[in-house]
């Protein structure tokens, strides 16, 4: 390689490494091509993670049978995603702080890689959980790192057709994924799917090199608290672990209200570290503002350590809560909760009902569901654009409603009911979800500003990720309640509890509702429309401003 060459090659390491401007990203409406390669690659990414998460499920038999395990055992090989998942989360509001887009999306595919590599030729069920505890820890914070680079580039009145289109590909990957890995595992064996995200994860690596760029700056100086990251992991793990766990064990098994009560021990502590860390962390800030000596301490506030009185350094807190003083923001995350919370139960109830008390097979079931993951696909897209034309508000009533109705519809389901009825109410249902979920989460982002987008998609996410961990096994549970109740025949009585169960999650989408109805405030709130009103009220401010001086 001649010296022309090696100066063409750093040249062009340099300019992927460097951080890039709005102003270089987002020109005359339309990305740039740097912009819409490295969305394009960081889309794909948080799409193999969405994937990989149940594309296992299939295979979970034939897993069991070849190791001689347990089939509560083998559910950790799914199980282990939610719960890193839940632990990781929190952490990527640090991890964006302390590093460039490139070496978080190349660190996280490298162990993804690994990951898969161990699961396809582990000889032990313990080396192929290993393995997808790595996948997991490389897509752990893919999601928040895509969300908080599409605010990063976008404007705010077009951040509502952004996350729609990359919210499509997130809803396909679990509609996708098992029915894939159920057919790999038929035709070539379980080992077939690591083998397949091997490959996948070395495509996205030389994906993330060669044609990802950087996007926000970053400090490489900052710390975390490394107290409050291992109060995160016993705190959000145990409580995750807990729930997870109710599927195996009675709730007054130690396995269960033992992990349940370590995490909520943890997760109380860990808030109120939060709460005084970033107490701390602001006054250390207002006293450098207000030194005439600090001006360039200032001037990195919001991303450096700072000293405090005594001479001591103050990391910001590693999950910055007082976005929740955000009332928009706290809406929206409460709202994406509640949605979690429902929709994460319907999809472990449907299929029993479908296989267990109806009698058909796996296939069929899968098939059911599958409609309503393109209809939520289709409904995030256009609920996307519409929030940036109409606002949040009637995008969000909209949705509740039709979820609503959907959930309602399904209730009415017996042992006599046509199998699509399922299948189309469903589809109604995820509509519904598509409406809500990625329209009221981007505007109450959008209600905080620039510099707090990082910590507030931790934020919400994490109280997602809960949410989604929790909500099957406490509407199982209450199923299985009120299954005893009824008493009588198996299936009738099992039906019984899936219509009721159903009913108290259109109970829960009611509430929610209300909350949208109340909560959301102003016509247009979120949309192009009323940003352009603040940008012209800011403008005559301004000017204002200007005259009186």
């Amino acid at each position: 390689m001649g010296p022309l060459e090696k100066h063409d090659l750093r040249a062009r390491r340099f300019e992927r490494a460097r951080a890039l401007t709005r102003e270089e990203t987002y020109v005359d409406g339309h990305l740039t091509k740097v912009a819409f390669t490295s969305i394009a690659i960081l889309t794909f990414i948080t799409f193999v993670g969405n994937f990989t998460q149940l594309q296992l499920s299939a295979a979970l038999p034939t897993i069991v049978s070849e190791f001689g395990i347990s089939v509560t055992t083998g559910q950790w090989l799914t199980s282990i995603f939610q719960l890193v998942m839940g632990v990781m989360v929190p952490l990527t509001a640090y991890l964006t702080r302390r590093y460039s887009t490139r070496q978080i999306v190349i660190t996280s595919m490298i162990v993804f890689t690994i990951g898969s590599l161990l699961a396809w030729v582990g000889s032990s069920f313990l080396v192929v959980l290993l393995g997808r505890l790595l996948e997991a820890v490389g897509t752990g914070v893919m999601w928040p790192v895509l969300q908080i680079t599409v605010f990063s580039i976008y404007p705010l009145s077009r951040r509502g057709m952004a996350m729609g289109t990359v919210g499509m590909a997130m809803s396909v990957a679990p509609a996708i994924g098992p029915t894939i890995g159920g057919w790999q595992t038929d035709a070539n064996g379980w080992r077939s799917i690591f083998l397949t995200l091997t490959v996948i994860g070395v495509v996205s690596l030389l994906l993330a090199v060669f044609g990802l760029h950087n996007f926000g700056e970053h400090d490489p100086d900052a710390r975390a608290d490394f107290f409050s990251v291992g109060l995160s992991v016993i705190g959000f793990g145990g409580l995750m672990f807990g729930f997870t766990n109710i599927e195996a064990y009675p709730f007054t098994h130690p396995m269960v209200w033992g992990a349940v009560l370590i995490g909520l021990a943890g997760i109380v502590w860990f808030v109120m570290r939060q709460v005084h860390g970033a107490r701390k962390f602001n006054e250390a800030k207002a006293a450098a503002r207000s030194a005439a000596e600090a001006t360039e301490v200032t001037a990195n506030a919001g991303r450096k350590p700072l000293d405090t009185a005594d001479g001591k350094p103050v990391n910001p807190p590693l999950l910055d809560l007082g976005v929740l003083k955000n009332r928009s923001f706290t809406i929206g995350t409460i709202c994406a909760a509640l949605s979690f919370f429902a929709f994460s139960s319907i999809m472990v109830i449907m299929p029993l009902y479908i296989q267990n008390d109806r009698g058909y097979s796996a296939t069929i079931s899968g098939l059911v569901m599958m409609p309503g993951a393109f209809g939520m696909c289709i409904s995030q897209f256009f609920g996307g654009k519409l929030l940036d034309r109409l606002g949040a508000r009637p995008v969000a009533i909209t949705g509740t409603g039709i979820l609503l109705f959907g959930t309602i519809m399904m209730s009415l389901i017996d042992r006599n009911t046509w199998i699509w009825w399922v299948s189309i109410w469903q589809f109604v249902r995820q509509i519904g979800m598509g409406f809500i979920i990625m329209p009221i989460t981007t505007w109450s982002l959008n209600c905080l500003n620039h510099s707090e987008v990082s910590a507030g998609s931790a934020v919400t996410n994490t109280v997602r990720q809960i949410a989604g961990a929790i909500g099957a096994p406490v509407l199982v549970i209450l199923m299985e309640t009120l299954i005893q109740v009824h008493g009588g025949n198996q299936i009738d009585a099992s039906i019984f509890g899936t219509q009721w169960t159903l009913r108290v999650s259109a109970f829960l989408v009611f509430i929610q509702m209300l909350i949208v109805i109340f909560g959301v405030k102003g016509a247009g709130a979120g949309s192009s429309h009323e940003a352009a009103q603040k940008a012209v009220a800011h403008f005559h401010e301004v000017h204002a401003a200007r005259a009186r001086q």
